[in-house]
């Protein structure tokens, strides 16, 4: 009989430098939380890659995730439609361009209508 023992973990790490790689705070990038004045904002009006709807897609947020979710709320009920974020990027669906500028600029970010 031979003595073979079954190992109960999948992790086969034997050493590791830099601690634990489950520690999701310490590996996020720190995001400035800039106040809306010094931010350059972006509004621009795309179908590339959505099937064919048109988005609205604002870019360039420093905002941590928490305050771009409570803006992004703000910004669908004022709207009236759906929307989500992708990559420090809020995607509000139809085209509500001049709509969206003027209530960022109420909220004090320098925002400008980008393309076509």
């Amino acid at each position: 009989m031979s003595s073979k023992r079954k190992s109960t973990s999948k992790d086969t790490t034997v050493y590791r430098e830099f601690g634990n790689q489950t520690n999701s705070d310490a590996l996020e990038k720190g995001v400035p939380n800039l106040p809306p004045q010094q931010q350059n904002i972006r509004i621009q009006v795309t179908r590339a890659g959505k099937k064919g709807k048109t988005v609205s897609v604002i870019s360039g947020f420093q905002h941590n995730q928490e305050s771009l979710t409570q803006l992004l709320k703000k910004l669908k009920t004022q709207c009236g439609t759906g929307g989500t974020i992708k990559d420090n990027t809020i995607e509000i669906q139809g085209d509500h361009k001049q709509k969206l500028l003027q209530i960022l600029s109420q909220l004090g970010y320098k925002a400008k209508v980008s393309g076509g």
